[in-house]
C-alpha cells in the first residue's frame, strides 16, 4: 500500500509497502499459530465462513484462516504483496483469493461475509469509513476483528536499540515506541455501532537469526517502505554491526497481540 500521513511536527515519507515485498515474504512473520488456535477456540473462526481480509499484504491473516476451513478474500492496494499471498495460497492448496481493493471501498456485495478482519493494517485506513464498509459488508451480527501483532520496543532491548537506529536514519518517522495498544480500535468499533465490543492483548518472544531482523526491519513502515534504496542500505549496515557488537547469537524479540472485535447488529 503507498500512503502519505501528516505526523504534526515531523514529516513522514511516503509509505509504498510493496517495495519491500520480497523482505515480507522472507523475513516478516506473520500472526503465530496460537492465534488463529484462540480465534478457534472462541467460535470465531469457523469452518465454512466466508471472510473478508481487509489491508491482507502478503496474506498471513487470510491463509492463516483459510488454513482452518474458512473461505477467504484478501484484498490491498499494493500488488506486489497480492502476488505473493496468491502464491502463498496456491502452494498451500488454500481456499484464499485475493484481489486489489481498499479497505473503505472493498467492491463487495452488501452483507457478502460473516467475518471481517484487519491484521496490521488498520492505522492505514480512513476508520471512519472502514467501519462504514465493513458494516455494508457483513451480515447480520457478522464480527469485526481488528488485530495487530507488533514487536515491543524497550529501552535497551533489540527492538528498542533498533528503533534508535532507525530515527537516526529517518528523524521523521512518527511510529517509534510503539506499545501494540490500540484503545482508539476499540472507540471505532463502539461508535460505529457496532455490540458486545471486546479487547484483548498478549505477548509472545519470536527468535530471529541477526540475517532475519535485519530483513524484518527492512519491512518496517520507517526503513523499505520510505527510505530510498542507498539510505536503506546505510541503515541495513549499521543495524548488521549494531547487532553484531551489542546483541551477539540469536535474538529473542518480544511481540504483543491485541485483538478487538465486536458484532454488527
Amino acid at each position: 500500500m503507498t500512503e502519505e500521513h501528516q505526523s504534526g511536527e515531523r514529516d513522514q515519507l511516503p509509505v509504498d509497502f510493496g517495495r519491500s515485498a520480497v523482505d515480507y515474504e522472507r523475513h516478516r512473520p506473520g500472526f503465530p499459530e496460537g492465534f488463529f488456535d484462540r480465534l478457534v477456540q472462541s467460535g470465531w473462526a469457523v469452518p465454512g465462513t466466508r471472510a473478508l481480509d481487509l489491508g491482507t499484504g502478503t496474506g498471513t491473516v487470510a491463509l492463516g484462516l483459510a488454513s482452518r476451513g474458512l473461505n477467504v478474500v484478501g484484498i490491498d492496494v499494493s500488488p506486489d504483496l497480492l502476488a505473493v499471498a496468491t502464491r502463498r495460497a496456491e502452494d498451500r492448496r488454500l481456499s484464499a483469493s485475493f484481489s486489489v481493493a481498499r479497505a473503505e471501498a472493498t467492491g463487495q456485495d452488501d452483507e457478502q461475509f460473516d467475518l471481517v478482519t484487519a491484521g496490521q493494517c488498520w492505522w492505514w485506513f480512513d476508520s471512519d469509513a472502514a467501519i462504514r464498509e465493513a458494516d455494508r459488508i457483513l451480515a447480520p451480527g457478522g464480527r469485526l476483528l481488528i488485530c495487530s501483532f507488533s514487536y515491543l520496543p524497550m529501552a535497551g532491548n533489540v527492538a528498542g536499540r533498533t528503533e534508535d537506529l532507525i530515527l537516526g536514519h529517518n528523524p521523521g518517522w512518527p511510529k517509534a515506541g510503539w506499545r501494540g495498544v490500540h484503545p482508539e480500535q476499540v472507540r471505532a468499533l463502539d461508535e460505529g455501532g457496532f455490540k458486545d465490543v471486546e479487547s484483548s492483548s498478549y505477548t509472545v518472544d519470536v527468535a530471529f537469526s541477526h540475517e532475519g531482523w535485519r530483513g524484518r526491519m527492512r519491512t518496517c513502515n520507517g526503513v523499505g517502505s520510505s527510505l530510498p534504496p542507498e539510505r536503506i542500505e546505510r541503515f541495513d549496515a549499521a543495524l548488521a554491526d549494531m547487532l553484531a557488537n551489542e546483541f551477539p547469537g540469536e535474538l529473542l524479540i518480544p511481540h504483543r497481540i491485541f485483538a478487538t472485535s465486536g458484532l454488527k447488529p
